[in-house]
């Protein structure tokens, strides 16, 4: 169904139509041509102590080894050939790894290949969040091809978007006897053999797999289905308006008209319609949407209602009735999270990113608020790249995804951006944009940075200041937010290990996160530069890593301390780089 809270019936109309050009399908998201040589694993994510298998995408020949690292720490190092790996995992958990496939050569070793592992015994820690939008008949070979793509960025987690019969009778049929297919909200086809394979690859990736709809939607004829006129919010104390999501007709079945998600009986008859689900589709939990803040809205004895607050007894009922299931809900532009989603049974936090919240410094402060709200579960931003651009055929602009996900990872979040193809649109089966060659080798490195280094990015710490300047005049560094024309610094302190993040905005023409139209420019890369901090510790090391050098691997770099005044040479910054001082 369509999220874009902010949209009009006509403009969703332009986006159907383009959603299906006739034509030649889209081109995939894929890794084929990024690198010459690629590790791939065979989860997204591992228990503590499994083994992990990897494939490399060719037979070596020569002298290779691999390397497996935490941070900076070297674990193991040891020859490799062929063309296969098994690694047995450590046993701690939710730790962050990095796997480098090393070429000795002319007495020099250069990383030629990388890739992040995840050992974690539960997605809600480190959530990296993609979706699915195509459930009819798929050969099985693609199937198993948008799987391994999913799993070689890591995605620990899949949202099943309107893969649903109807809002309020999501499962066709029974739990017992579901049909076979159906139709969606759209009246694209829906096939139970589909979801039933994509659920039992997710699980076999180790990804959770989270069937999608709203809290509150019914069609035009939920009555014959049981759903009573009392559960319904109006526009009015009278009762003359039911309130209703519009969407163009016949292209859609209904309208979505909206009952009250704090109504006992509307809870237990969606508890009930979910149970038939959890019957016929082992689906890891439920994916919680909403509409955003609708103004004034009345129950059906004339009561006005809060539906941000709300959210909370609807999430309570769920989570009561299937205690095993698992709960995201979306806040979308952040209305009901502090009032009850943050505070309730959900695995992490989910924002829906609209207007006003338009720049970078506005995704790093719902970053940080929901950390609080949360008392630090994690975030998943979905922010919508190059959207107006979106409108017509065309490649998505790689600086501006780039410098998006940057400031998101940076903040320790994760973006919701990867399914079947890179997402542009609130609804996901549009498909408009392609990613270039640039973008998807780059989409490969930072995945796999926040893989390997989600201990220092998502796990904890103290944002604090640290003075940093650059003395050889090759860069112009301001403290967060950041100032077009600048290189902007993020510190935290986690543990003993000072983290100084730099995000390069020395070229860029907005600060506007979305870049609607793709025009956000390329940073200049920077070498070599001479920095100076002021840091009341003794310095013990200094090492550096970035998604857009030497594929994230971390490199030790000299460093001169006198008193409190530290002074060393980074050597490179595209977009983000993070130095760790130790």
């Amino acid at each position: 169904m369509v999220r874009a809270k902010l949209f009009v019936p006509f403009v969703y109309c332009l986006l159907l139509a383009a959603c299906r050009k006739d034509g030649p399908e889209k081109d995939p998201i894929t890794y084929g041509n990024a690198f010459s040589l690629q590790l791939l694993a065979d989860k997204a994510a591992y228990k503590p102590g499994e083994v992990a298998s990897f494939r490399i995408n060719r037979q070596l020949a020569g002298n290779w080894k691999i390397r497996f690292r935490h941070l900076d720490e070297l674990i193991l190092e040891q020859p490799v050939s062929g063309s296969t790996l098994k690694l047995p995992l450590p046993t701690p958990d939710y730790k962050g790894y990095l796997v480098e496939l090393v070429e000795l050569a002319e007495g020099k070793e250069l990383v030629k290949a990388a890739i992040g592992v995840d050992v974690s015994s539960d997605w809600k820690k480190f959530p990296r969040y993609g979706f699915l939008s195509k459930f009819g008949s798929i050969p099985g070979a693609e199937m198993e091809r948008v799987m391994e793509e999913l799993t070689r960025y890591h995605i620990n987690g899949l949202q099943f978007y309107d893969w649903q019969y109807k809002h309020h009778q999501p499962l066709a049929g029974t739990g017992a006897l579901p049909m076979q297919s159906w139709t969606d909200i759209a009246n694209k086809e829906v096939r139970l053999n589909t979801l039933q394979q994509y659920i039992e690859m997710a699980h076999a990736r180790g990804m959770k797999a989270m069937f999608y709809n709203l809290a509150f939607g019914a069609l035009k004829d939920a009555a014959t289905d049981g759903v009573k006129e009392e559960w319904y919010l109006f526009k009015d104390a009278e009762r003359k308006q039911k309130d209703k999501h519009p969407l163009p007709q016949p292209f859609f079945k209904s309208d979505i008209f909206l009952t009250d998600a704090a109504n006992r009986e509307w809870q237990q008859y969606l508890i009930d319609q979910n149970k038939q689900v959890y019957e016929a589709l082992a689906f890891d939990g439920y994916h919680v949407d909403a509409l955003g803040n609708r103004g004034a809205l009345y129950a059906y004895d004339g009561r006005q209602v809060n539906q941000a607050r709300d959210f909370a007894p609807f999430l309570e009922a769920m989570k009561t009735a299937a205690p095993e299931k698992r709960l995201v809900m979306n806040a979308v532009n952040q209305y009901g999270q502090g009032e009850s989603i943050a505070s309730a049974p959900v695995d992490f936090l989910y924002t829906e990113v609209w207007h006003p919240n338009e720049t970078y410094a506005d995704l790093a402060t719902i970053l940080a608020n929901n950390n609080y709200l949360g008392n630090g579960k994690p975030s998943v931003l979905a922010a919508y790249m190059n959207y107006t651009l979106s409108d017509n055929p065309g490649y998505f602009n790689t600086p501006g995804v780039l410098l998006t996900d940057a400031v998101i990872f940076a903040h320790g979040g994760t973006h919701l951006e990867l399914g079947e193809h890179l997402l542009s649109k609130e609804y996901f089966p549009h498909n408009n944009l392609q990613p270039r060659d640039d973008l998807r080798t780059a989409l490969l490195n930072y995945y796999d940075f926040i893989v390997a280094y989600q201990n220092l990015l998502r796990d904890g710490g103290d944002w604090n200041s640290v003075n940093l300047s650059c003395t050889n005049q090759k860069m112009t560094i301001n403290q967060w937010p950041p100032v077009s024309g600048n290189v902007s610094l993020l510190s935290k302190k986690i543990g003993n290990r000072q983290l100084l993040q730099l995000l390069n905005f020395n070229q860029a023409t907005e600060l506007n996160w979305r870049d609607d139209r793709g025009q956000q420019q390329k940073p200049a890369l920077i070498e070599n530069a001479t920095l100076r901090c002021t840091l009341g510790q003794t310095v013990r090391k200094i090492w550096v890593a970035s998604p857009d050098r030497l594929q994230g691997a971390p490199e030790e770099i000299s460093f001169e301390q006198q008193g409190n005044e530290l002074v060393f040479t980074l050597p490179s910054l595209l977009y983000w780089t993070m130095i760790v001082i130790e």
